[in-house]
């Protein structure tokens, strides 16, 4: 099946992103990494907010597609523990962009990003309930995998294998309530 034009364009974006940062990123440069006129990327996109919004919807669904994938129903059927433990699983798997990272930095000035991102997060890793045991050990196991998530998106030092396991191993103690036993 031949992809839509709006996804061609739209991964031609993430590129340009990947490439040249956020700043680089015009309707000129991802009209010509997609190969197509200015004129038809602006039939899909009217202006550059309406590209960056559709890019950061975009980057989420294809993490809403590893996160159910990994989940194995919608996060709606689930617990807060599983979506968190199947939030810090993918994470600490890697594959977190340069792109992702610069449409979360974007996020911190753009209220319009920042709710497409607040609305993933929120189905998958949201903020405690309370400040029980439980929910804070939730909580580090996110900003856990975020750091690592940033690590990656920032640095050209990858971590060991046997360190990236042992955080793993960690990272599920935390999500599947392992330090609440030992207590």
């Amino acid at each position: 099946m031949r992809p839509s034009q709006r996804n061609v364009i739209l991964d031609a974006a993430i590129r340009v992103t990947e490439r040249d940062g956020i700043t680089g990123l015009t309707l000129e440069s991802a009209a010509e990494e997609a190969g197509v006129t200015k004129g038809g990327l602006m039939y899909h996109f009217r202006t550059r907010d309406d590209l960056l919004v559709a890019i950061q919807k975009h980057l989420t669904r294809s993490w809403e597609e590893l996160l159910e994938a990994e989940l194995g129903k919608p996060p709606e059927e689930a617990t807060e523990r599983e979506t968190v433990a199947a939030y810090t699983r993918v994470g600490a798997q890697g594959g977190a962009s340069k792109a992702d990272l610069a449409f979360m930095v974007e996020s911190a000035t753009s209220p319009e990003l920042a709710a497409v991102w607040d609305d993933h997060i929120t189905r998958w890793a949201p903020p405690p309930a309370s400040a029980e045991p439980h929910d804070i050990d939730l909580l580090l196991a996110r900003l856990a995998v975020d750091g690592l998530w940033l690590l990656e998106a920032t640095s050209q030092i990858p971590l060991p294998e046997p360190v990236r396991a042992a955080l793993r191993d960690r990272l599920a103690e935390l999500t599947e309530g392992e330090s609440d036993k030992a207590e």
